[in-house]
């Protein structure tokens, strides 16, 4: 049983047995009084009436009209005059006038009263006996509504005691249920900190729980801290805090090979001209200064622009890595405008020309860089702050305009979505669930992500794209039985009336939603956490889970969205490549999937290229692995 229902048994009983207690207390003491005072009534009129008729002739008609008087002057049941031999010499009686009075009340309360007698003389000798029994139904009325009266003030009183009672259980129920869902989230490892009561006993409890919660949160953020730091020792520049050169590249394959919107999108080369002359003038400490200028106003021009990766390829090349950016004319002069700016922040006069080129799934790395860098020395030859476009591979544009682009995709959309299933498995080779990229049919043939999704974005059909998907997830969930992974975009998770149509539609199929695993990349949830707080909140009491993929370089952010209850993080290709001949990206890959259980969240490796590495991830502690290694076996992978 639960306080608070102890509590309000406690509460009641009392409150009953003050109520029993007092009643019978009350009536038993009225009942007790009634009948001392028709006892003393009774021998009163009976001494009074015998005195009366020992002093009147004792004639019959004079005892008759003596008894009668008597009876009709009072409440009377019986009056009786016998002779010493026991006769009836003259009597009246009358039948209990009692009907207002419930019959189990009188039953209850019954009085036991005997009659009053006195001797009635005849000079020196008795006549007889007089016996005189006072009528009870107004002893019982009496006592019938002064216990009624005391039944209704009990109730009143009990009315208010019981509201009173409910507001000082209300006060102590609610810090309560507050401790015990932040116990529960603890458990959950959810650590968040409530406001202290007032009375003092639960105020420690909280406090203790508060210290406990802080505790264990700021453990886990040095914890994490220290991992980020061995990642950007291992990844990045030391001088200009960006990528180094063999993790760019990493990325940009990743890329290149993705299945989602990242595979197309725009590569900028930018080069801080004269490098050598400008140590020389400046000195090495402040061209490193200069360097690391330059490298944070190209990742705040990254970031701008949604997504962007930079690197570091060697001691004066920048590269710019955005995803989704399909517009080289516009991002040109968007590029110009902020390089422009950050030469005139800076004193120190610099050239900066560069080189564009866009990206697409398929396209060959070295073919990109090549072209890129060819363009970069011909940008450079022209002038210092010169931007050129790069001539990229030959590809064949599968629609011409905007007009034909919208029509192809809605008209795809609603004739059917395909899903790929490409499988995310345990260590011990079980299905955790299926990622299911989505596929459109455009100009016949089934096109992967890459292709469509800058168009989908340029268009704003993230939405109408996403509830496609969705409901032909649900679809493949009824009638297969396999769980699946769907990826969904930042527009849409900003558009309310996107959650709210995704909320009705997991609300109707609450055994789908089971099966239904939604993730998001990382960089869309840190970087618009009210939206993606937003969307945890409508979905998770639904059963879906919810998670975040590409997991890499703001892991350290992530012990921010704990309170949300993500259940499970992918980590990026990069962090995942090479996992088996590495050491430092082990110890990297251990501490996150450590950091992960203490958060109650699973952890899984993206990009899995062979048997090698999965094992080398489940034995560092992940749960799960997925990537063109994977394949489902009957036998466990470690």
């Amino acid at each position: 049983m639960s306080l608070i229902k102890q509590l309000w048994l406690i509460i009641v009983v009392l409150l009953l047995l003050a109520f029993g207690g007092s009643l019978f207390i009350g009536v038993t003491a009225s009942r007790a009084y009634i009948e001392q005072e028709v006892l003393i009534k009774n021998a009163d009129n009976a001494n009074a009436l015998a005195l009366t008729m020992s002093q009147m002739p004792k004639d019959p008609v004079t005892l008759e009209l003596l008894v009668s008087a008597q009876f009709d002057t009072g409440h009377y049941r019986r009056v009786e005059l016998r002779s010493p031999q026991g006769e009836i010499i003259e009597q009246r009686l009358a039948n209990e006038a009692i009907g207002d009075v419930p019959t189990w009340f009188v039953d209850l309360v019954r009085f036991d009263i005997p009659p009053g007698q006195a001797v009635v003389q005849d000079g020196w000798q008795q006549l007889g006996t007089l016996e005189l029994e006072s009528q009870h139904s107004f002893a019982y009325r009496s006592l019938w509504q002064s216990t009624l009266r005391l039944v209704g003030w009990f109730g009143l009183a009990g009315v208010i005691s019981l509201l009173m009672a409910w507001w000082i259980v209300h006060t102590i129920r609610r810090p309560l249920s507050e401790v015990v869902d932040q116990a529960l989230d603890i458990g959950a490892r959810r650590f968040t900190t409530i406001r202290a009561p007032r009375t003092r006993e639960l105020r420690e409890v909280v406090e203790a729980m508060n210290q406990l919660s802080a505790a264990v949160k700021v453990m886990l953020d040095e914890e994490s801290q220290k991992l980020d730091l061995l990642r950007r020792h291992l990844q990045h520049d030391p001088v200009t805090g960006v990528m180094k050169r063999e993790a760019f590249l990493s990325q940009l394959q990743i890329h290149l090979d993705s299945q989602d919107a990242r595979a197309s999108g725009a590569l900028v080369l930018v080069r801080l001209a004269h490098l050598s002359e400008i140590n020389e003038g400046l000195g090495r400490a402040e061209t490193d200064a200069l360097l690391h200028q330059l490298a944070s106003g190209l990742s705040h021009f990254g970031a701008f622009r949604g997504g962007g990766v930079i690197g570091r390829l060697n001691g004066s090349d920048f590269a710019v890595l955005l995803p989704g950016v399909a517009d080289l004319e516009q991002l040109r002069d968007d590029l110009g405008r902020h390089l422009a700016s950050m030469r005139e922040q800076i004193e120190t006069p610099f050239g900066l020309p560069g080189a564009l080129i866009d990206y697409a799934q398929g396209d060959r790395r070295s073919v990109l860089l090549a072209s890129l860098d060819g363009t970069l020395s011909t940008a450079e030859a022209r002038s210092d702050a010169g931007l050129v476009i790069a001539e990229g591979p030959q590809r064949r544009s599968i629609y011409t305009n905007h007009g034909e682009w919208r029509n192809a995709l809605k008209e795809a959309m609603s004739s059917g979505i395909y899903l790929a299933h490409y499988p995310v498995l345990n260590t011990k080779g079980e299905l955790m669930h299926y990622e299911s990229p989505s596929r459109l049919r455009l100009s016949g043939q089934w096109q992967p992500a890459g292709v469509f999704m800058p168009w989908i974005s340029r268009l704003e059909l993230d939405s109408q794209l996403d509830l496609a998907v969705i409901d032909e997830a649900m679809l493949d969930i009824n009638q297969r039985g396999n769980p699946l992974g769907i990826n969904l975009s930042a527009a849409s998770i900003q558009d309310s009336r996107f959650v709210m149509e995704l909320q009705t539609r997991l609300k109707a199929r609450p055994d789908v939603a089971r099966r239904l695993w939604l993730e998001l990349p990382e960089s869309m949830a840190i970087h618009d956490l009210s939206s993606f707080r937003s969307l945890c909140h409508a979905l998770q009491p639904l059963g879906c889970r919810i998670g975040l993929e590409h997991v890499g370089a703001s892991f350290t952010r992530i012990a921010d969205l704990q309170d949300l209850g993500l259940a499970y993080l992918k980590f990026d290709k990069s962090l995942v490549s090479g996992i088996d001949k590495v050491i430092e990206q082990q110890t990297i890959l251990r501490g996150m999937a450590t950091l992960c259980h203490s958060l109650g969240i699973l952890a899984i490796g993206e990009g899995v290229e062979n048997l090698e590495e999965a094992t080398m991830l489940f034995e560092l502690g992940l749960d799960g692995a997925t990537g063109p290694g994977i394949r489902q076996h009957d036998k466990p992978i470690s």
